[in-house]
């Protein structure tokens, strides 16, 4: 159900909004407690989707140990290690083709599924879960090459801050660049109390000591002095392309590869994005 109100877009009145939005507030006003508890399983529960493509010959499956829980890793190639990091409802299976690419390229590509995603265990995922589950796959690697990301999994490696991502070049596949604005209004638009989503955000930013306001995709990129390629489809309909246009012309560092046609997701399997890894590895 969380994908449906995060990747919600639809900006036209509805009746079913009107009533999610009637039913949620007096829901919190009557059991503000079980109405809490409803809204984090709800809000906070990514869909466990069936793998996208086949496995590619040789791919070897691991584990890693996180905080929140084990971790699946999915490893093909070797040299160098590329780290892939997918988004929200996602898993590493969607990267299959990108993988084989990166391997027959001379590196090893390792790809992982986020807490409460795919095959791993975890109940609830959220961005101080990602950071989380990244830090544990970067810890368990002697070095790290450069990382990819895609759609949510592009927020959990630009706020990530763990030294081994230092100076390393990304490729960032349909980024969440403006984070907080994309969130909030997500969900103000879905119909979804606020008041209580906003309870549901503190409680999460109170465990984990986590400000969900210091979240920052587009400040923390532009700290970074690595190269970074956005490739990104014009008609995206759940990530803004003009965002990311906007932050290639701003950043130096910073370069936009657009596509037309593939959506949000089959982007990632896209041709310009297997052009994009090349360049990264020719500068």
């Amino acid at each position: 159900m969380s994908e449906k109100i995060y990747f919600n877009t639809s900006k036209k009145f509805s009746f079913k909004k009107s009533m999610i939005n009637l039913s949620t507030r007096l829901h919190h006003t009557l059991t503000p407690k079980h109405a809490e508890k409803t809204a984090r399983k709800l809000l906070l529960t990514p869909a466990r989707t069936k793998p996208k493509n086949a496995e590619p010959q040789g791919l070897v499956k691991g584990e890693v140990q996180s905080k929140e829980g084990i971790l699946k890793t999915y490893r093909l190639g070797s040299g160098p290690v590329w780290v892939l990091t997918h988004g929200w409802s996602g898993s590493s299976s969607q990267f299959y083709p990108l993988m084989e690419h990166i391997a027959n390229q001379g590196f090893t590509a390792l790809a992982y599924d986020h807490p409460a995603h795919g095959q791993s265990e975890g109940v609830y995922g959220h961005i101080p879960a990602f950071v989380l589950g990244l830090e544990a796959v970067l810890d368990s690697l002697e070095d790290v090459a450069g990382i990819v990301g895609h759609s949510m999994g592009t927020v959990s490696a630009i706020e990530c801050h763990h030294q081994k991502l230092v100076d390393k070049p990304m490729l960032l596949i349909a980024p969440v660049l403006d984070y907080l604005n994309n969130l909030f209004g997500s969900v103000e638009r879905s119909g979804y109390s606020m008041r209580l989503f906003n309870a549901v955000v503190d409680k999460v930013q109170t465990q984990y000591r986590y400000p969900l306001q210091s979240i920052d995709p587009i400040g923390k990129l532009k700290q970074r002095t690595a190269e970074t390629i956005i490739v990104h489809d014009e008609g995206d309909k759940f990530t803004p392309f003009s965002i990311s246009e906007k932050v290639a012309q701003e950043m130096d560092n910073v370069s936009l590869v657009a596509t037309q046609g593939q959506g949000h997701g089959r982007v990632m399997k896209c041709q310009q994005v297997m052009d994009s890894f090349d360049r990264l590895m020719t500068k």
